[in-house]
Parts: C-alpha cells; sequence; structure tokens
C-alpha cells in the first residue's frame, strides 16, 4: 500500500517543501537554475508580503523602550519566531520599523482568519 502524504505529493494536492507551517517560507514556490558548471540550484522564489487589509485586528499595542518585535511576538503569540507575522500584518518590511518606542503595533489574527462577529 503507498503512503496516502506521498500520493498526495505525487499528485500535487499537498505541495512540497521543507519550511514548517509556521514558517514565513512554508508556501513559496522554488525554482531552479544552472550554476556556471552547469549544476542545478533550487532557490526560493520571491516572497511578497500580503496586504495588511488581509489580517484581522485582535488589538493594537504600543511599545515600550527597549522592546523588540521578538518579545511582542513571544508576549502576544507564545513564540517569539513569530515576529515576522507581526511584520506582515503591519505592512514592514525590517523589524525596526516597529521597535520605535511608542509605535503602534498590530496584533492580529493570522491571514485569512476572519474577525469574530460582533454580538
Amino acid at each position: 500500500m503507498k503512503n496516502p502524504i506521498q500520493a498526495m505529493f505525487e499528485a500535487g494536492v499537498v505541495e512540497r517543501t521543507d519550511f514548517p507551517p509556521e514558517s514565513r517560507y512554508h508556501s513559496v514556490p522554488t525554482a531552479q537554475v544552472k550554476s556556471a558548471d552547469g549544476q542545478p540550484v533550487t532557490h526560493l522564489k520571491r516572497r511578497l508580503s500580503p496586504p495588511p487589509e488581509e489580517f484581522a485586528l485582535r488589538h493594537l499595542r504600543t511599545t515600550r523602550q527597549g522592546e523588540r518585535l521578538d518579545q511582542i511576538a513571544a508576549a502576544e503569540t507564545g513564540d517569539p519566531e513569530m515576529f515576522w507575522m507581526l511584520m506582515d500584518a503591519n505592512g514592514a518590511l525590517w523589524p525596526e520599523e516597529l521597535e520605535e518606542t511608542g509605535a503602534e503595533v498590530r496584533i492580529t489574527l493570522p491571514r485569512g482568519v476572519p474577525a469574530p462577529e460582533e454580538e
């Protein structure tokens, strides 16, 4: 009997990736180029940040002096490595953009998760 996960990979239902689901690179496709000696080199295609409007706002957080984005991510999500999600949700290219004292950081739900309906 064929492994069902392998069958899904072969059918193209599940995309192969070396990155776990929580990685910002999880769904980024790969491409190949040939090196000078003719060997194929696999690389990630460019990852474009999604528009901040695609994230449902939970609340705003004002940064304190010396607070880093990984610290904010740890406090808000339980995982400091999720700082990149905060960057996406705020349209930031660099963590430092959101680390200035007094900056308002949008704390959101994951991309594509709708906000709960108000009662």
